[in-house]
Order: structure tokens, then C-alpha cells, then sequence
């Protein structure tokens, strides 16, 4: 599933325009975009056109608000539609997107319950209540309809007013609630409130004085006027799982720019990194905003950092010829829910597979003691969790080095010394159609079953350690013949024999069978004796830890870097206990983290210290 931004978007950046094409950047990388477009200025022009006064109320604490009676939603309908909406939808156009407009109210996209009685000043200051104004938040969603939108259109814009749940006209809304609300129902990976200061500033008069992080509660006391509902939004906000950041000004561009909003406090200071880490969602083909997040993490600390051609994280101490290469990865698989401290577990996707690991890596590059003669190099690959391996490809081909670690958990007291290889095949059976009662009828799914053993058994004989499961499988249904495709993946042994893999399997191939390899990459292990597993040895011993060495029956980019890379040692290490990768009961406890990091810390320090010719 493409990572979904819902991006707020006040009328003056909107009229603007430059915002248009940082929405066109966003579909460029494969983003779902639903833009809740501002109306201040459209509402404006629409009733100067149409020479209408807009009624205003002043509430009892010296604010104005725009007042909303029955008769005045039409006009605030047609505001929308007839100016702010085309000008919204040209401006996309421009950028060579396709675009959904729409008031959150037509056909119910979004509905709301009306605000209570409003308490009001009257022109001779005397207080009143008024009880027309049609003013509410919004409260349901048609997720189903806003979905197929999202996956029809390059962007879907959506504006207030929105349809009132008992009947009445409709409800005008503020549009920064709005996007909240929107960023929670349809489980949002992103949500960013663009306005025109640098983020939310502690000094009003000063537009460097943007307030760079906010826990609940630490923001209020800086905003003023409208920006009190931004921060409302962005704290009704945290309660999914998207990140959070009031931008600007008038752009999403620039992080110097942001607030932003994390759901959870760390409780120490030098877990920090890691509960923000996590809190920034990067399922694989979403990894973005974590490298762009880390990567100013490593420019505020004078560490070289870049997002390379593959939209990995690569950061560097050093430049010597002695080449330490630290390999995490950056996404994870899907399915995420807000980040949350317990104590001294932090429970979020990714904290154990393996932000935990990539943190600790950055963590150790920025106290590292780096010899002239060193370098010191880590790397936060992309699509790490799928088939593509993009990421590590990159990295092995791009970033040599003389001994890797790879990111991965195993648990603080653990060293993994390899991994079993994947080898995954696509499965095609296809049969006429005809009715399943016919005489002697194999349906599709018959016959992809059958195929699917007999390559399990052909295969098993050349490995008999080798672990098998059938991870996707779907039928297709046409008028002269149905097919059922399967994917069928094998763990195997490092010493299993690829090729002889691959002759098994493709000898299932025939009429109505067709193979397709997806991958074939061979296991890896290095053993004991290398220069890099006796630097961690000396390092758990001097923590008075006695070490488990493992060799692990999944796979890393570690089998990746295998296939080219010849006589470079590598192991994989890293916090957390990895019987909980994947699952959704994954944290990791502060006290692994930390001695994941002193642990490593000390292995790469006496890695360097090693004679020339001994490594």
C-alpha cells in the first residue's frame, strides 16, 4: 500500500502556488496525497463578488469567528466550490496531476455533529448566546469512498463544510480538525499542517524562534489565535499513528521550519533518538521521512550525512582506507499503531526490526574515536523488508568496505554469524474453464497445490534443512481459463546449492505450470575465527557478558552484500529479541538498547585499534 500524506493547507499558501508542486514531489515518490484545502481567502472573493457582508460573531475572550447561520452554509458551499476548489484543482493540473475536489459534505464524505450554543458579544457588548450558528467537528468518515478516491486520483482535495450527522444543514468545520480527523479515520502515514510562520514560534516576534519538538500538552502556551486550533488538530492528531508537524512558512520543504509532535516522552534523554525514530512511520517504500529525520539528526552534530541515488541514509566519520561498514535499514513491514513508552519498553513497529539496530549504529558513529587513517561508515538502507533488497544492492555495489556489521536484533548478548539464503519462486497453474462438478474437474487451485508440493519435495531433497511456506497465493477467474498464482519461499542453508535449487524447481514447469524465480540468494556464514568476531568477543567480555554466537534461519542484507563480496567478514548485531519481529507486540527495553550500545561502541573501538594486516 503507497504511503498516505494528508496535507492542511491554509488559502494564502494555497494561492501561492508553490505548494502545488511539493504535492507533485510527493506522487512523484509514490505518495497518496488527500490535500484539506483552506478557504479564507476564497470565502472572501466569493462574497465580494456576489457583494454579500460576511457575518461575523465576537466571542466573550475578544475573538472573531465567522458566523455561520442557516442561511449563510449555501454561500460558504459555493465559496468552496466555485472559486477555492478550481483554483485548487487547476493549480494540481499544472503540476500534470489528476485531481478529486469536494466539499466534505457532498455525498457524505465526512459528517459532524454541531458545537453547542455558541457564547457571543453583541455589537453594545452585551452578552448573548446564539444558537444558529451552524459551527461542529467532524465525527465519521467514509473511509470506503475516500479510499477508492485516493487510489483513483493523483491527489484528492476535500474542504470544509461537512454533512451535519442529525440532519440539519451543513456544519462548517475548521479545516486544521478536519485534516486530523481525516489523518485518523484513514490511518494516515503522515500529516502536516503547512502555515505561514516557520512552524509554531515561542516568540512571535521572532520567526527563528520555531519550537522544533512538542510532547501533548508543552504547545499551547506558544500558540495564539489560529494557530491554537493547528496545535489542537496536531494533538487530536496523535492519537493514530501518523507523524505530526505543523510546516511552514507556507511550505512542507524545509524542516527548520517544523513543529514537530511526538505521541510519547522518552524517559531519559539518551533515548531520544530512538523514541523518535520509531515514532516516524517508514513501512518499505516509505522510508522518506525517517532518512530525511536522521539526516538532520547527523547534520546538527557535524556528521557528514547524505540521502544517496537509492534513498538510502549514508552517513560517514573519516576517509582513511581502514573501512568499518555499520549496515541497518530504515522501513519496516506494515501495519503500524501509535508509539507508546511503558515504563522502560518502548512499544512501536520497527523498534525492534530494526530501528533499534540503526539507531544504535548512529548513536555509535556520533562518540566514536575514528582514526586518521579510518573510516567509519553507516548506512540506513531502503526495502530492506522486501523482495527488492534495493537499499543494500546499492550498497554493495557503491560502498566497499573491509568488515560489515549489519543491523539486525539477535539481543544485546548475541552475535549472529550468518544467515539461511532465500530462494522464492512465483507459481502459475492454469486450467480450462468448466464446472467444478464436471468428470475429472482439477480446479486451479488444485492444480497449483499439487505443483506447489511436488517443488517442496524436489527441493528438499537437495536441502533437507530448508524451510518452506507458501506466503501468497490468488485465483483468477477468465471465460477460457482459470489460474491460481502462488508464491512459495524457502529458507535454505548457507551451503545449499542455488542452482541445483533452481534445476529442481523449474523441472515442475509444463503444460498449464509456469516457475518464475523472484529470488535466489545463497545463505551466508563466516564462523568464529574472524578479526570482527573476536573484537566483539573482547567487548562482551569486558561487560562481564558470556555470548550466544547464532546463525539464523532468515535473512539480512548481510546475504545480499554475500553475493559479490568475497573474504569480508560479517556478522549481524543489534537490541531487541527478534522472536518478536513482525508481530504486534514489538518493543524494545531501554536497558538492551543501551547495552547494545556500549557493547558496540567497544567492539568498533577495538576494531580500529587492531595492527595493520590483522583485520
Amino acid at each position: 500500500m503507497k504511503p498516505l500524506y494528508v496535507v492542511k493547507v491554509g488559502s494564502a499558501t494555497l494561492d501561492r502556488g508553490a505548494i502545488y508542486g511539493e504535492l507533485a514531489a510527493l506522487v512523484r515518490r509514490g505518495a497518496r496525497v488527500l490535500l484539506v484545502a483552506g478557504g479564507a481567502v476564497g470565502i472572501e472573493r466569493h462574497y465580494t463578488a456576489i457583494g454579500r457582508p460576511m457575518p461575523e460573531l465576537r466571542l466573550a475572550n475578544g475573538d472573531a469567528v465567522r458566523y455561520c447561520p442557516p442561511q449563510e452554509m449555501a454561500h460558504l458551499v459555493d465559496a468552496y466550490e466555485r472559486v477555492t476548489l478550481p483554483a485548487v484543482e487547476e493549480g494540481l493540473r499544472e503540476q500534470g496531476l489528476t485531481a478529486f475536489t469536494a466539499v466534505g459534505a457532498r455525498g457524505g464524505l465526512v459528517a459532524g455533529r454541531a458545537n453547542r450554543p455558541l457564547k457571543a458579544v453583541s455589537a453594545s457588548g452585551k452578552a448573548t448566546v446564539v444558537r444558529d450558528h451552524r459551527a461542529g467537528v467532524p465525527e465519521e468518515v467514509d473511509t470506503v469512498r475516500l479510499g477508492a478516491l485516493l487510489d483513483a486520483y493523483d491527489v484528492v482535495a476535500l474542504s470544509p463544510p461537512v454533512r451535519d450527522l442529525d440532519g440539519g444543514s451543513p456544519l462548517n468545520v475548521d479545516a486544521d480538525v478536519l485534516a486530523a480527523a481525516l489523518s485518523n479515520a484513514l490511518d494516515a502515514d503522515h500529516l502536516r499542517l503547512v502555515t505561514g510562520t516557520a512552524g509554531l514560534l515561542t516568540d512571535p516576534s521572532d520567526p527563528a524562534s520555531t519550537l522544533r519538538h512538542a510532547h501533548p500538552g508543552e504547545a499551547a502556551r506558544y500558540a495564539g489565535g489560529r494557530m491554537r486550533q493547528k496545535v489542537r488538530a496536531a494533538e487530536l492528531a496523535l492519537a493514530g499513528a501518523a507523524d505530526v508537524a505543523i510546516t511552514g512558512p507556507h511550505t512542507m520543504a524545509d524542516p527548520a521550519g517544523w513543529t514537530r509532535f511526538w505521541r510519547t516522552r522518552e524517559p531519559a534523554e539518551d533515548l531520544t533518538l530512538l523514541s523518535r525514530a520509531v515514532g516516524v512511520p517508514s513501512v518499505s517504500g516509505d522510508e522518506h521521512e525517517l532518512a530525511a529525520y536522521l539526516l538532520d539528526w547527523c547534520a546538527e552534530r557535524g556528521i557528514d550525512a547524505r540521502i544517496d541515488e537509492a534513498g538510502n541514509l549514508v552517513a560517514t566519520r573519516g576517509d582513511g582506507p581502514r573501512r568499518l561498514l555499520l549496515l541497518g535499514h530504515l522501513d519496516t513491514v506494515p501495519h503500524r499503531w501509535p508509539v507508546e513508552w511503558r515504563e522502560q519498553e518502548l512499544h512501536g513497529r520497527g523498534s525492534v526490526d530494526a530501528k533499534g539496530s540503526l539507531v544504535t549504529f548512529l548513536e555509535v558513529l556520533a562518540g566514536a574515536d575514528v582514526p586518521d587513517d579510518g573510516q567509519l561508515r553507516v548506512v540506513g538502507a531502503v526495502e530492506e523488508e522486501i523482495s527488492s533488497s534495493k537499499g543494500a544492492f546499492h550498497a554493495r555495489d557503491h560502498y566497499p568496505a573491509d568488515a560489515v556489521v549489519i543491523g539486525e536484533p539477535s539481543g544485546a548478548q548475541k552475535l549472529t554469524l550468518g544467515y539461511f539464503g532465500l530462494f522464492k519462486l512465483r507459481v502459475t497453474a492454469e486450467v480450462a474453464s468448466g464446472h467444478s462438478a464436471g468428470m475429472d474437474a482439477v480446479s486451479a487451485p488444485d492444480a497449483l497445490i499439487r505443483v506447489l508440493e511436488s517443488i517442496r519435495e524436489s527441493v528438499e531433497k537437495e536441502a533437507s534443512d530448508a524451510l518452506s511456506a507458501v506466503i501468497d497465493i490468488r485465483v483468477e477467474s477468465g471465460r477460457a481459463n482459470h489460474r491460481a498464482v502462488g508464491v512459495l519461499n524457502f529458507r535454505v542453508p548457507p551451503l545449499a546449492d542455488l542452482a541445483a535449487l533452481r534445476e529442481a524447481a523449474l523441472g515442475h514447469a509444463g503444460p498449464g505450470v509456469e516457475i518464475e524465480v523472484l529470488r535466489a540468494t545463497p545463505g551466508h556464514s563466516g564462523g568464529r575465527a574472524t578479526p570482527l568476531v573476536k573484537v566483539f568477543t573482547r567487548a562482551f567480555g569486558q561487560a562481564g557478558i558470556r555470548p550466544t554466537y547464532v546463525v539464523k534461519k532468515g535473512t539480512s542484507d548481510m546475504n545480499t552484500l554475500a553475493t559479490t563480496w568475497r573474504d569480508v567478514p560479517m556478522v549481524a548485531y543489534g537490541p531487541g529479541d527478534s522472536t518478536l519481529d513482525h508481530t504486534d507486540v514489538e518493543h524494545l527495553t531501554a536497558t538492551d538498547h543501551r547495552s547494545a550500545r556500549g557493547i558496540l561502541g567497544d567492539a568498533v573501538a577495538r576494531w580500529f585499534a587492531l595492527p595493520e594486516g590483522s583485520r
